[in-house]
């Protein structure tokens, strides 16, 4: 009996030992964004339903993420089982053949993914990103404080009536702010933003023949107009704030608007969260000379690369995540205005969400108006709202977002900022070829 226990023993860690072996690592690279940390939290109900599967997660900020994950794609280094990429790397990444299709069979319902969504994900009809959480942008206010001012923000408002309100409600002495805009450098920071807003000044990032047009009087008007409402109007700063450190401000209430992503509703108008979460209100995005492209569109999304060795365990982790099932589990969890939306028709008819989202209505009427085919006045060769869907423009734009961020913290003029963009934009194209 003594020398069997010692080998029942021995037998039991030999077994634990080749469980654990067996399990599959999966790593996942993702956004230091609310609803990619809520995932992580909420994965334990994923690897306890799947024991044989482990996560690793690496968190960064969004700009890291991209460079991290476009240089391991590109050298298929197999880093990661799935990474967090977007609107723009999915059709680009799809069709140079890194990506694997998203597996859509049984009830996962990629019916449901909202039309816009769906497309911007999709080569050829096929699937290669699942969006985990969707968006526009739009405008983010504090009722109370616009309604002191007697003031009001309808739909679609000017620049020049934002700029009135930025004036009206800003009272830096009280900690408040008139606007909180981004202004950290990135294609997908600043120039998500500033994009959009050129766009409805009546800008555009290249003509019919793929030439630069950032020295436009369009493109200069509208970023004059910025760097002087920021500097007017702005927290201090601005020059190193992105969405977190916005999300951050405004829900200290030290932000009378906010004029970005939509998913930023869904935290500014949690009292768990957010000091002013009673008192915000939202609108359509403000415009110049034309509502075309003047709200962005956009998902953070779900993918697996090809070099990844754990293809169909990843393919089970991204269903999970991205399923009707999960955002029933967040409801459940934290409550219907804490769901990951921007994805699923469903999410918008649950009368759960449509009770505890004061957002709702807004942030799908944003999804639903951003057309990537036509996004600026003027006619433009390349498809996409706040970015060109070309592999060249990941370099273009952050070269014109560290210019122009120059511009805002005074460092250069804007008219400098702009003549060094489009003077890298073209030197860039010429040498792809374009013309």
């Amino acid at each position: 009996m003594k020398a069997f226990l010692p080998t029942c023993l021995s037998l039991s860690l030999a077994l634990a030992s080749a469980s654990s072996l067996a399990a599959t690592e999966l790593t996942i690279a993702t956004v230091n964004n609310g609803h990619m940390i809520e995932m992580q939290k909420l994965s334990s109900h994923f690897e306890q339903a799947n024991p044989d599967i482990k996560l690793k997660w690496v968190t960064l900020e969004e700009g890291v993420l991209r460079q991290n994950v476009t240089q391991d794609i590109a050298n298929k280094s197999g880093l990661y089982d799935v990474m967090t990429i977007g609107m723009y790397e999915t059709p680009i990444w799809g069709t140079l053949g890194w990506l694997e299709e998203i597996d859509t069979s049984g009830d996962y319902d990629a019916d449901d993914i909202l039309p816009a969504i769906r497309q911007g994900l999709s080569v050829d009809g096929k699937l290669f990103a699942a969006p985990f959480y969707g968006e526009s942008s739009m405008i983010m206010y504090r009722k109370d404080l616009v309604e002191q001012a007697g003031l009001s923000i309808e739909d679609r408002p000017s620049w020049e009536h934002i700029r009135n309100v930025a004036a009206a409600i800003h009272n830096p002495e009280q900690g408040v702010y008139g606007i909180c805009l981004r202004g950290k450098a990135g294609w997908g920071d600043n120039m998500a933003f500033l994009t959009t807003m050129a766009n409805s000044f009546g800008a555009r990032w290249f003509d019919e023949k793929w030439q630069p047009q950032l020295t436009s009087p369009a493109w200069t008007e509208a970023v004059n107009f910025y760097v002087d409402l920021l500097n007017s109007y702005g927290p201090p700063g601005s020059s190193s704030n992105s969405f977190n450190e916005i999300l951050a401000l405004f829900n200290e209430g030290k932000c009378g608007m906010w004029i970005d992503a939509t998913i930023a509703a869904s935290f500014i108008s949690d009292p768990k969260q957010s000091k002013v979460a009673d008192k915000v209100a939202f609108a359509q995005s403000p415009v110049a000379k034309t509502d075309k492209g003047a709200n962005w569109l956009w998902a953070w999304s779900l993918a697996i690369p090809a070099s990844s060795k754990h293809y169909v365990d990843a393919q089970k982790f991204i269903r999970w995540a991205t399923s009707k099932e999960y955002i029933e589990l967040v409801g459940k969890e934290n409550g219907w205005g804490s769901v990951p939306t921007g994805t699923r028709t469903s999410t918008y008819a649950n009368p759960e969400f449509q009770k505890a989202a004061v957002f709702a209505e807004a942030e799908l009427k944003a999804i639903n108006s951003a057309n990537p085919e036509d996004s600026t006045l003027e006619p433009s060769p390349y498809v996409g709202v706040q970015f060109a869907a070309i592999p060249e423009f990941q370099a273009i734009g952050a070269t014109a977002g560290q210019m122009i961020n120059g511009a805002l913290s005074g460092s250069m003029t804007v008219e400098k900022a702009l003549q060094q963009a489009n003077t890298f934009a073209d030197r860039q194209m010429r040498q792809a070829g374009y013309y």
